[in-house]
């Protein structure tokens, strides 16, 4: 699997505080360790992302799940599981952050 290219503004970011980007890789695999298949483990990631309403956490989230091939379809009803706890409003904003990422015609 090949993770997309981030943001010219986290790369920047990271060449700026290294130290930062190297406890931040180190926090992503502390947290992979367990049961869970990558696919849960990226969609679950998503989930917490659109609780928190992280927009930038959602765009990237659901570029990592694409790259790896989750389908759009899963990624909609994540947005869709939430729905209860966020309300409408959130959720349609969430429902947007999501199809920002997402090309055009799938």
């Amino acid at each position: 699997m090949t993770l997309p290219k981030p943001p010219s503004t986290y790369t920047e970011f990271v060449k700026r505080y290294p130290e930062l980007a190297k406890a931040w890789d180190l926090i992503g695999k502390g947290g992979n360790v367990g049961p869970l298949d990558g696919d849960t483990i990226r969609l679950v990631k998503l989930g917490i992302a659109i609780g928190a309403m992280r927009e930038g956490a959602v765009h990237s989230s659901v570029r990592k799940a694409l790259s790896m091939g989750i389908d759009v379809d899963a990624l909609e009803q994540v947005v869709a599981l939430a729905a209860g706890t966020l309300g409408l409003p959130s959720t349609v904003a969430v429902w947007t952050w999501i199809h920002d990422e997402i090309p055009k015609g799938d």
